[in-house]
């Protein structure tokens, strides 16, 4: 085997939750064209069609699942038909999550506890739900985090806290899954998708990217990229670790 053959996903399965846009049909892309069968879900059904028809055209098998991730009757669901589709799973992709900017004096503790449940809660129980069948093919769980979990920037209170919940939530999953699941986490800094394109414009960009090392915003196949390693036999002595993929920011690239 080559060393390029060992960042091949040929028969394997791979479930992205939030993978019909952004980030998440960037890796769900990238897996296809690795040769795996992909799994994508999303609460959209029209985005989920349009990404689905999209991920068909790597000749591999697509699965598009309307799902809400923060209800655990959905994600159990979601579990169930992949394994009855394919039969097996071998890669999960915790990549739904978000939570807009917040005025912490103007935030609810119910607004602030339902973001967390959505970055932490869902991507736990999801996890859960997938380990027996993970464990069959000594699979692998990516969480997609954000670099906002270790930056101290204003109106990031509920986003970066639940953020950085997760990086830890993946630290720990790791050790209690180790030596039959590999679980890992990517950490992106300021990636130009449709989410982050609401905020950032104009002035605005330009100064987050003066703020950037690298001089330049990252794009959703930087974080696939990433993501592609890590599901791979490349990384098959890997677990426990966060990929910051961030344009070698070390503090907040925010421009407000």
């Amino acid at each position: 085997m080559s060393l390029l053959d060992r960042f091949r996903l040929t028969n394997k399965v791979a479930l992205v939750t939030g993978g019909s846009r952004g980030i998440g049909l960037a890796i769900a892309q990238g897996f296809a064209d690795a040769g795996a069968d992909v799994v994508i879900a999303a609460r959209d059904k029209d985005v989920l069609a349009k990404a689905e028809a999209q991920l068909k055209q790597a000749g591999t098998r697509v699965l598009a699942l309307s799902c809400n991730a923060s209800r655990e009757s959905d994600l159990q669901a979601l579990v169930d038909q992949t394994l009855a589709t394919f039969g097996r799973l071998d890669i999960l992709v915790n990549n739904a999550g978000g939570a807009y900017p917040n005025d912490m004096l103007k935030t609810s503790t119910e607004q602030f506890e339902k973001d967390f449940h959505f970055n932490v809660g869902a991507p736990f129980t999801l996890s859960r739900l997938c380990a027996p069948a993970l464990k069959q093919h000594q699979g692998c769980i990516i969480n997609i985090t954000s670099a906002a979990a270790r930056y101290s920037q204003k109106g990031f209170t509920s986003y970066g806290t639940a953020k950085a919940g997760l990086t830890h939530l993946t630290h720990l999953m790791a050790a209690d899954l180790a030596p039959d699941i590999r679980v890992n986490g990517i950490a992106p800094g300021s990636i130009m998708t449709d989410a982050l394109a609401q905020f950032i414009q104009g002035e605005a960009k330009e100064k987050m990217i003066a703020l950037t090392p690298m001089k330049a915003l990252g794009y959703p196949e930087d974080i696939a990229a990433a993501a592609l390693y890590l599901a791979s036999p490349a990384s098959q002595w890997v677990t426990g670790k966060i990929l910051e993929i961030d344009g070698g920011a070390d503090v907040t690239t925010w421009p407000f």
